[in-house]
């Protein structure tokens, strides 16, 4: 079996795969030049670098090809009409960052509700600026994405006291995390009372611009909105101008629509705006949590059994 890998200079850069280098063919494509070279022939290829974008480019040299892997979350890097029409199976790293993604939320919501950005401030400038804290426990969250990620952090939060809704593609009832999950129609009512709006969306046709004007006006001035998802997914200069105005506030980006920020983004200077780069999903040894995923659907497929993480590659994410 020959297994491209698309990303990566040496199989050394992928923890444990060296203890499948004598059953089958491993082949490194660092750039697009290397893995149009090396795809024909190929069964399997696993993309190591998440955000590359050569898939689609190289698609005509893939004659033998069943299986992509993805060792991202995200993967409308690699879904485009071919493969979804194709028999190619598209797998991804669902699972590997739900517990750290779920972290990070809660990160920031103590960051907002203990004052540590106060207490960080008068601490640079020597200052004893005592304050009044406020309690996490029994506040509302509204988590608009209810994949993994989102019901890793419903789980998180609700251990911490917080009430916590589903929004998804549409609405049901019985969900054993969020009880009632509400349907796109209802995203007004359900963020109107929220006291933090976390978005955990895919980037679909139908996430585009998701979280508009509109979605910041329906919420209330006290409250703070998150996005781990994509960056597409939100209306930035809408977001801006909501902050300018103190609609909300305040809001944390891991996420966004240009990256990395150029220095003159306006978001660098929004009030009460946390920018983090793109770093919510990585963790010390995630590279060994995505290697292992992947050899444990290596191992499905050799068998012939079904593999696990599946993308349902006309919607662009693994559907429940």
């Amino acid at each position: 079996m020959k297994i491209v890998i698309s990303g990566a200079m040496t199989i050394d850069e992928i923890p444990g795969l060296e203890a499948i280098a004598c059953e089958v063919e491993l082949v490194c494509a660092p750039d697009r030049e290397d893995l149009l070279a090396t795809l024909s022939g190929a069964e399997v290829l696993l993309g190591w670098n998440f955000e590359a974008r050569d898939v689609p480019d190289v698609w005509h040299a893939a004659d033998s090809l069943r299986w992509i892997h993805w060792c991202g979350v995200a993967v409308d890097t690699v879904v485009f009409p071919k493969l979804a029409v194709s028999d190619v199976c598209l797998t991804n790293a669902r699972g590997v960052f739900d517990i750290v993604m779920a972290e990070y939320v809660l990160g920031y919501m103590l960051l907002e509700v203990k004052q540590f950005r106060h207490s960080l401030a008068s601490q640079a400038e020597q200052r004893w600026g005592t304050g009044l804290t406020r309690q996490l426990a029994g506040t509302r969250a509204t988590i608009i994405g209810v994949g993994s990620i989102g019901r890793e952090t419903a789980r998180l939060l609700q251990a911490n006291g917080v009430k916590v809704r589903g929004v998804g593609r549409s609405a049901r009832s019985g969900d054993p995390v969020f009880g009632e999950v509400v349907g796109r129609d209802g995203l007004s009512g359900a963020v109107s009372d929220a006291d933090w709006v976390i978005g955990i969306l895919p980037l679909t046709r139908d996430t585009q611009g998701y979280f508009d004007a509109s979605v910041f006006a329906a919420m209330k001035p006290e409250a703070h909105f998150i996005n781990l998802g994509r960056g597409q997914s939100v209306d930035e200069g809408a977001l801006i101008a909501c902050l300018e105005s103190g609609g909300i506030a305040g809001a944390m980006l891991d996420v966004f629509v240009e990256e990395p920020l150029s220095s003159g983004n306006p978001l660098w200077s929004a009030p009460n705006l946390v920018i983090s780069p793109h770093m919510s999903s990585y963790f010390v040894g995630y590279e060994k949590a995505m290697a292992e995923q992947f050899l444990e659907n290596l191992a499905r497929f050799q068998a012939g059994q079904p593999l696990q993480q599946v993308i349902d590659k006309e919607l662009g994410f693994a559907a429940a």
